[in-house]
Formats: structure tokens, C-alpha cells, sequence
């Protein structure tokens, strides 16, 4: 039994599924504040792992996301991520 979508929710989905990049990126920004905002060691580790997973979602180069990660330095995460929306 197929699920038919009005109009009005196609356009939603079809939204949704253009501006993934975007949100995603979206997502990297509230990372980046968490990460300034984490106070022990073992939560920044786990919001970097968070990265990870997002730069590959976005399909980042290797070399690019390798760098961000091993300087895990929000200042050039952040950096990246507002090239990468201009881009957008």
C-alpha cells in the first residue's frame, strides 16, 4: 500500500532533499559551537567524531577533512565551513 503525498508535501520533500548540503552544513556550524563550548577532553573527542561522520556525509576530500581532523582546531573548521556555504 503506497503512501500518495499532496502537492504541498512533495515540494517539502523534494526541499528538503535539494538543501541537504546546506543543512549539513548547518549541522557542522552548531558542532563547531559545541565544540568551543565543551569543557572536558571526552566530549570534545566524541563532537570531533560527530565531524568526522558529517565531512564524510559531504563527501569533503580526504585531505582536507584528514587535516581539519588531526588539528582539530574549531577556528579552521569553521573557516572551511564558511567557504564551503559560500559555495553553495
Amino acid at each position: 500500500m503506497a503512501k500518495e503525498f499532496s502537492g504541498f508535501q512533495k515540494k517539502v520533500i523534494n526541499n528538503y532533499y535539494r538543501n541537504l548540503d546546506k543543512i549539513a552544513l548547518t549541522r557542522l556550524q552548531e558542532l563547531v559551537t559545541e565544540i568551543y563550548l565543551a569543557e572536558t577532553k571526552e566530549k570534545k573527542s566524541k563532537l570531533w567524531q560527530r565531524v568526522e561522520k558529517a565531512l564524510k556525509q559531504l563527501n569533503i576530500p580526504q585531505a582536507i577533512a584528514g587535516h581539519i581532523l588531526k588539528q582539530q582546531d574549531p577556528l579552521l573548521l569553521a573557516k572551511n565551513i564558511n567557504d564551503w556555504l559560500k559555495s553553495c
